[in-house]
């Protein structure tokens, strides 16, 4: 009880070609992608940028209720 499948496509083998398909077509779109260039000068990637006694620090410290 062979069915003859000349001509058919299987279910699997259509699912199998479209998501090669689909991986291709992506494939060139996120080597396209430009660089840029940093935009922050030395002195502004040096500086402090955590200060322990900010507002945003002490309301975490105090809802977390963490020990000081």
């Amino acid at each position: 009880m062979r069915r003859d499948s000349k001509g058919k496509i299987d279910r699997r083998d259509l699912l199998r070609v479209l998501g090669a398909g689909a991986g291709a077509a992506a494939a060139p779109a996120a080597l396209v992608a430009e660089a840029h260039a940093d935009s922050e000068s030395n002195e502004a990637k040096r500086k402090a940028r955590y200060s322990a006694n900010s507002e945003d620090v002490k309301a975490f410290y105090r809802v977390n209720e963490y020990p000081k």
